[in-house]
């Protein structure tokens, strides 16, 4: 999130420079463009692109918020009825799914499940499935999934990371489930019969909002099987390697920050002196 607001930040600054070479935009600043220095054939052509780009980005924007909200609006409205208590809403849906619907105005979520999926799992498997689920909203997972798609959004080659964020918090979820239920094996029955019952309609996961997690999203066979092994901790020269990667990021958004936030401070200086060079002239 940190790279993409730097690099909203750095198309404002080249839209906004190349606006002040122009003569209409640069009258309103009282200053003239032959003081900012002669770099119009670099600023203007790198203008227009940042520009469009900083458009784009901005109704994309607006776009998913509205989406979003209008996702978890209808979610809120349909989990709420006579079916739901205790932080549990069971839908009569004829097709199986299940999602952590995070909650709004300081209320803590819930669990919407529908009755096929229910009816695909024995009482263990529940157990674990709503442990997962319950998982997800306690870590307020959707939050990080929800800045993934927003940084995604203003920084499109930042796309890469959303679907290795959304298996990591799945992965999350089901060592929790795994966890709360004292057996890695229920666990991953409850994650690879719920993915096999949704497979089975045949339907892509269009029950709930694009930015919830659900329990059979992701490579299921992945998750299920690292289920399957014992957990194993992380040694020495792992640890190392995630330090050095983490470093590494680490300074990369440092020297990005930093650049955005120079570029952001020489602006106002160079207007400043424009406008005293064109005063006393």
């Amino acid at each position: 999130m940190v790279l993409a607001s730097c690099s909203t930040a750095v198309l404002g600054l080249l839209a906004l420079t190349g606006a002040l070479h122009l003569a209409p935009f640069a009258a309103l600043e009282n200053l003239s463009p032959h003081w900012l220095g002669d770099h119009t054939w670099l600023t203007l052509p790198a203008a227009w692109p940042a520009t469009a780009l900083l458009a784009f980005g901005t109704v994309k924007t607006v776009s998913l918020t509205i989406r979003t909200w209008r996702e978890l609006r209808t979610a809120w409205s349909t989990a709420g009825g006579p079916e739901s208590a205790g932080g549990l809403s069971v839908s009569p849906d004829s097709h199986p799914y299940a999602y952590a619907l995070p909650g709004r105005r300081g209320s803590p979520g819930r669990i919407v499940v529908s009755a096929a999926m229910l009816r695909a799992l024995d009482p263990r498997e529940r157990e674990a499935l709503f442990a997962h689920e319950r998982a997800h909203l306690t870590g307020r997972h959707h939050l990080f999934l929800g800045v993934a798609h927003l940084a995604a959004t203003l920084h499109p080659v930042l796309r890469g990371l959303r679907e290795p964020l959304a298996y990591a918090l799945e992965r999350w979820a089901d060592e929790a489930a795994a966890t709360a239920v004292g057996d890695r094996r229920p666990a991953a029955r409850a994650i690879g019969r719920a993915a096999l019952a949704a497979h089975q309609h045949n339907r892509r996961d269009a029950d709930h909002p694009r930015t919830v997690l659900t329990a059979t999203s992701g490579p299921v066979p992945l998750r299920v099987s690292a289920l399957l092994q014992s957990p194993s901790g992380t040694g020495p020269s792992g640890r190392r390697s995630r330090c050095v990667i983490a470093v590494a990021l680490l300074v990369c958004l440092a020297a990005t920050t930093d650049s955005a936030m120079h570029a952001a401070d020489d602006l106002p200086t160079t207007v400043e002196i424009a406008q005293s060079d064109t005063a006393s002239y």
